[in-house]
Order: C-alpha cells, then structure tokens, then sequence
C-alpha cells in the first residue's frame, strides 16, 4: 500500500456538528441533551450522540415506565431468571426450564408489514435462544384498524405473511395467538411475538459476565444500513406519511436464522461462553454497552474488523444498525478458533472485533482514530427516569342490560355475533402457518384444530409433560377501566392455561400504550400495572420477562390500551389435556361462576347496539382462583370431557365454540336474554361431564364453594336449541367461516 493510500486510509471522515437541534433530531430533549454535556464533559462527537439517542431512547430505557415495571411481582420459587435478561426463566421440573419472552414490532410493521413482522419474530427467537434454550413455539397477538379502514387489509395480509414465512423458513412452529380490530388502531397496528423455548435449568446463558481481558465475538449475519435509528423511531408518535421512515426498518433472513441458533446451541455445548447478547434494538450499540455495564467493565470495539455488507459504512452507522441475525459473545480465553471453526462451520461470519477492558469506557475505533469515548456506567444508570403526572380514567357507570335488549331472536342474534371480525374463525390466519413443524404440537391455534384448546400444547420432548401457551388481552376493558383491564388480562390468561389443565407458572407482558407525556395516557399505564400485579400475586403468576412499546399513536389518536399477556403453564401429563370441543351427544354441560349480566364494554353491545360504553366486568380475583383452582382438578382428575373459559361474546359464543369443531349440538335451559347470553361476566367457564356424573361434578363444585349449575345437555342433532327456537351448526359455521377469508379476498 502506497503512502498516500495509508494517509486516505487513516484519514478520519468528518462527522456532522452537534449541538442542540442536532440532539433534538435524535429526540433528546434540552434537559437530556444537558445532561450528555454534563457526563461527557464537552460537546459530543456524532457517533456519540448516536449512542446517547438510541440507548437513552424510551425503547432501549423504559425511561417512562421503569419506575411503574417495579411494582409487578417477578419471584417465585420456580423463577431462575426475571426480568433484566434477554428472556424470563422458569423451572419446570425434571432438570429442564422453560425460556420466553414477548416484544413488539408495531412502528416497523404499520411502515413495512411483511419485514416488520418477519423480523419482530427472528428478533425474539434471537432473545430465547440467546438464553441456551432450543425454541419449541412461537405466539403472536395482532391488532388492526377498522376492516374498513383502507390500509387495514393489506396491513393484516403483509403481517401474517411476515410471520408465516419468517416462523415457517426457520422451522419453529406458531401455535397461537390472537388477532383483533378497532378503529383506535387505524394508524398504528400492534404486532407483538413470541416466543419460547427449552433449556436444561443448569445451563442457561446470561449477557452477564464479562471480564477484563475477554475478546469480543461477532457473529452471524453482516451489518448493513437496514434499521438505523430503529430503536428511536420506535420511540416516536407518527406524524404524516410514514413512508420516508422504510430503511428504518430491519430486513430479516430466516435462513441465515436457522443457522445462527444451530451454530450457538452447539457453541454453547462446549461450555466455552462467558457471555452472550443478541443484537437487538439499537444492535452493537446496546449489545455491547449492556454487557459492559453488567460486568462492571469497560467494552473497546475496532470498527473495521465488523463484517459488513455494504460500502463505506461509518461508525455511527455500524452502531446503530438494526441488521438481523447477529450477536455478540464473550468468550473464555483460548478457544477462539474452536468456536471459530463452528460458526464457519455453518456458514456465519465470526470475527474478532474487540475486547474488554478495566476502563469503564466504550471506546469505538475505526483504522486507529477514536470515533467515540464515553463512560458505560452513565449509559444505563444515568439514562432519564420519569416519574410522569397521571390521570385516572373517569369511572364508567355500570349498565342496566334491560337497556339494551335483543333486536332479533337470541340465536340469530349469535349468528350475526359469530359473523363479526373479533368472533369470527382466525383459520385464514393460522393456516398461513406450520404449526406443526417439529411434531411436538399437542393442541395448535383456533377451536378447528386437533378439537382446539383455549391455550396451545406443545409437548416436551421424551418426557410426557407439556407446556400450555397462550396470549391475552381485551383493550376495550383497559381502555374503561384500566386497573380492571389489567386484572382481567392476567386472570383471563390464567384461565386459558387453566381450561387445559395446566398449572399456570409466569407471564411475559407486552405494555402497548400511547404518548406517556399525555397525564391520561400515563395513567392508563399506572392503572394497569396496578391491576396486573393484583392479579399476579393473587394467581402466583410472576412477570418474568416483558417489553414496553409507548408512543402508539399517530397525529395524536393513540390506540387503545393494550397490555398484552404471554401466560406458560406446565402440564405434568399430556394424555390429560383438555380440549373445547363437545365430544358426544347425551353429556350434561355445567356453567361454573355466577351471571350477574355485566353488559358493559361487550362485543354485544358494540355489534349490536353500536355502542362502546359503560363500566367492563369486574374480576374479583379471589373467586378466579377459587374456580380456577377447582376446574384444573376435575379435568385432572379427568372426570370432564370439554372445558372451555367465557370470554368474548359470553355464554352463547362459547358453546357455539364447543359444539363446532366436531359438529355436535346442545339444548339449552337458560334465559333467552341479552345479558345472560352475551354478557361478559368473569371467572366463567362451560365443562361437559357424562349425564350420570353431573350430580357428582356439581356436588363438588358447591363444597369448593363455587358457583355452579347445569345448563343444559348435548344432542345428536346438529343444532342448538333455546327458548322453543333452533338454529342449525351449518349455519353458523357459514357466517363464522367465511368473513375472514371473504375479508382478505375483497
């Protein structure tokens, strides 16, 4: 190399001036911008201010919701890890442990649907088997818009193609989920994933742990200039046409995915790894920053040792790239061409791009010249904490069902509910995905597969214990009442997982809210919080792991809010998990819970009287636990042949549910009224026992104490029957088939 070319070579670009507006670019406001000059000393370099931005930013800090987060519960005796790791950790017995965690990719998939969903999926499978764990399943909870909204169609079918294609190409099944509309999401659609996986409870990797002297891996996928600024977009409310935001959203390769999770599970088989760290929001910059400062050390990365994919990249931008499928390692020292000879092994770049040092400082080098020099510690600790004014939401009034009567028969009115986006068939959706890859699905997504169940099984290889998996929330509820939408978000997850027979172990959450300098919006937060720690602790259902996504909201009409809930429950043997489905004809069908007739917040009442109003069902989480508690021991005792829980739609909707996936009918003994049929009371669940040991089944419902009747028994016609009305199971298949596919067909 000539002497000039060495001078171009070592000569550093020039950076961009930073100064206030510049700050205010990166959405750090005045005081925060103060408080860099304060730690740094002086004015900032660019890539500095990059850093700041993007680890200072709401996605990366919870900066608004941290001092919130720390009023859930998160121990239990059966929680190895909580919150703080890539993913939560449970014991689940045998010497095995379950790893999950759920995140949101709701601002990348609004702009770009099929890559923001596909790589909202590969980025929390990276979360999981970050942790040592093999994923076995992936979730999804999806919200839209208005079905008649413009843009909702085509959002729905480019995110369920993401998901589908991204989960299907690496071969983890999707199992679940739930998919629902309303207007508050018309600019700003909700895409939350994910994921769990298994793992032997010794062996659980952490981003914890390194030490003065390690070397620092890169591995997997090259950086390119995908995804920039990912991390502070995903902190911002939109405003206007949200196409110019594109490049920032990531692009995803399920493939080279495949080959990153292989190549770490066999890395880490050679007990060769201090530390381990998935490049997600904010990517090198916040991979390696958090294992610096959880080892109390100090990180040097040399730039040109990156692999990258495209010309000319700067450091900021290498920093803040968002590309997929990469990580970074720490590795003991001395092995680097073991773990080397891996992962080119399966085809991934592996290159030593730094090391760590007793500093305290992150210091980013490219060719020698020092393009940023800054304290790891101010980072994390000093990033803002906020404790924002809150606003209660104003309490509804309970309503009086009578107000709101029937407009049709009670069973046309069911057929009419059924034809509706949030009560209609999801098949069109699941059927987009494998839920059966690998061959360990037990009970997959929707009431028309396997008999269907209200939460996924997936079995556990050569063991005969299985996980329950579901996710839940009912935004409307939170949105009246958040301290109530939080309660029930919790218990109603709990119930899914229960419906199984499974005992219910931890949640992950997805915190899905709007702008929190808004006092209303902040306490929505606050309520909710206080409702799902309620219930948790009520349930001995920890939050294990989480994510927060605020600022959903596009020129200042925020969506609902949306508290989203994972729930993992473990059923000690398969062979005993219950399904929905009505299984013969001349079985007694028992209502456990009271039916006081909350018609409030109801899809009735919206579908039918078009109205969003009135206070949602209150949960009293004592009675939860006490049916709960008494329904897992009928099915275990396997003296129940279908359990199903009451949710949306109520009573008449559920049984519907039952009686569809194997076409068998039921006649009914119960009001024929709106609040009876399609109130939407708590704590409710509908079982099927033999006819000969109904009285048996009651009897021990009542000396739990619990509320319990017989409503009715199950018939060979293919019918439901009520109040002297009929109407036949064909035709509510039809309606409840066919809006969905008729929707995405146009």
């Amino acid at each position: 190399m000539t002497a000039t070319a060495m001078k171009k070579q070592n000569t550093k670009p020039a950076e961009p001036e930073v100064n206030q507006a510049t700050a205010a670019e990166h959405k750090l406001n005045s005081e925060e911008y103060a408080r860099v000059l304060k730690i740094m000393g002086r004015t900032p370099s660019f890539t500095e201010l990059g850093i700041f931005s993007a680890m200072w930013s709401e996605h990366c800090s919870y900066k608004s919701s941290r001092v919130w987060l720390a009023k859930l519960p998160t121990k239990a005796p059966w929680v190895i890890q909580g919150p703080g790791e890539n993913a939560g950790v449970i014991d689940i017995g045998d010497g095995q442990a379950a790893v999950f965690k759920m995140e949101s990719h709701n601002h990348p998939s609004f702009i770009e649907p099929f890559q923001g969903a596909a790589t909202g999926v590969g980025g929390i499978l990276r979360d999981v088997f970050t942790m040592g764990a093999r994923p076995i399943a992936n979730m999804n909870a999806l919200r839209f818009g208005d079905p008649n909204h413009p843009k909702t169609r085509g959002l729905l079918k480019g995110v369920v193609s993401g998901i589908g294609h991204y989960g299907n190409c690496v071969g983890v099944p999707t199992v679940g989920g739930e998919t629902n509309f309303h207007s508050s999401y018309n600019g700003n659609i909700l895409v939350n994933a994910m994921t769990v996986g298994l793992a032997d409870a010794d062996k659980i990797f952490y981003s914890r742990g390194a030490r003065v002297g390690d070397q620092v891996i890169y591995v997997g996928a090259k950086t390119g200039r995908d995804g920039v600024g990912g991390a502070v977009m995903s902190s911002d409310s939109f405003e206007g046409d949200v196409q110019d935001m594109r490049p920032q959203v990531q692009v995803g390769d399920p493939f080279m995915e495949k080959l990153l999770i292989e190549a770490c599970l066999e890395l880490m088989a050679t007990d060769t790894i201090t530390a381990i760290q998935d490049m997600g929001a904010a990517g090198l910059t916040s991979s390696s920053v958090e294992m610096a400062d959880k080892g109390g050390v100090g990180i040097e990365i040399h730039m040109d040792r990156v692999p990258t994919r495209e010309e000319g990249m700067t450091p900021y931008e290498m920093m803040l790239s968002e590309s997929q499928e990469r990580m970074l390692v720490i590795l003991k020292p001395g092995i680097e061409a073991v773990a080397e000879a891996i992962f080119k092994k399966w085809n991934l770049d592996f290159a030593v791009i730094g090391s760590i040092t007793d500093t305290g400082n992150l210091v980013v080098k490219m060719h020698g010249e020092v393009f940023a020099e800054m304290p790891v510690r101010p980072l994390v600790d000093d990033a803002p904490k906020y404790n924002r004014p809150t606003e209660p939401t104003p309490a509804q009034p309970i309503l009086d069902a009578t107000k709101f009567p029937l407009k049709n028969s009670v069973l046309q009115t069911l057929k009419q509910l059924l034809g509706t986006p949030d009560l209609c068939s999801r098949r069109w959706i699941f059927e987009q995905y494998d839920s059966l890859v690998r061959g360990m699905t037990a009970n997959g997504p929707g009431i028309d597969h396997n008999g269907g169940s209200d939460a996924a099984i997936v079995k556990i290889p050569n063991n005969k214990k299985a996980l329950a998996i579901t996710t839940d929330c009912t935004p409307r509820y939170c949105f009246a009442d958040p301290v109530q939408g939080g309660r029930q978000a919790v218990a109603e997850a709990w119930r899914n997982i229960t419906c199984t027979g499974a005992l219910p172990r931890a949640v992950t959450d997805n915190m899905n809210f709007g702008n929190p300098e808004k006092p209303r919006i902040m306490g929505q937060f606050a309520g909710a919080i206080e409702g799902m720690a309620e219930a948790c602790n009520a349930l001995d259902f920890p939050v294990i792991s989480g994510n927060v996504s605020l600022y959903n909201e596009t020129n200042g009409n925020a969506i609902l809010p949306t508290p989203a809930i994972g729930g993992v429950g473990v059923l000690a043997d398969v062979s005993k998990r219950m399904t929905i489905a009505f299984r013969t004809a001349g079985e007694a069908i028992i209502l456990v819970g009271g039916t006081p007739g909350h018609i409030g917040q109801t899809i009735y009442l919206r579908e039918v009287h078009g109205r969003e109003e009135g206070a949602p069902p209150p949960v009293d989480l004592a009675v939860e636990r006490k049916n709960g508690d008494a329904v897992r021991e009928l099915i275990l005792s396997s003296r129940v042949t279908a359990c199903h829980d009451i949710s949306d739609g109520g009573l008449l909707t559920a049984i519907a549910e039952m009686a569809l996936p194997k076409n068998i009918g039921a006649e009914l003994t119960i009001g024929a009224d709106a609040a009876t049929c399609f109130g939407e009371d708590q704590a409710r669940y509908v079982l099927t026992c033999p006819a000969a040991n109904a009285a048996e089944v009651l009897s021990e419902l009542k000396s739990a104490g619990v509320t319990a009747e017989q409503i009715g028994q199950t018939i060979g016609a293919t019918e439901i029957r009520l109040d002297g009305e009929k109407i036949a199971l064909a035709e509510l298949r039809t309606v409840y088939d066919h809006w969905l596919p008729d929707y995405i067909n146009g």
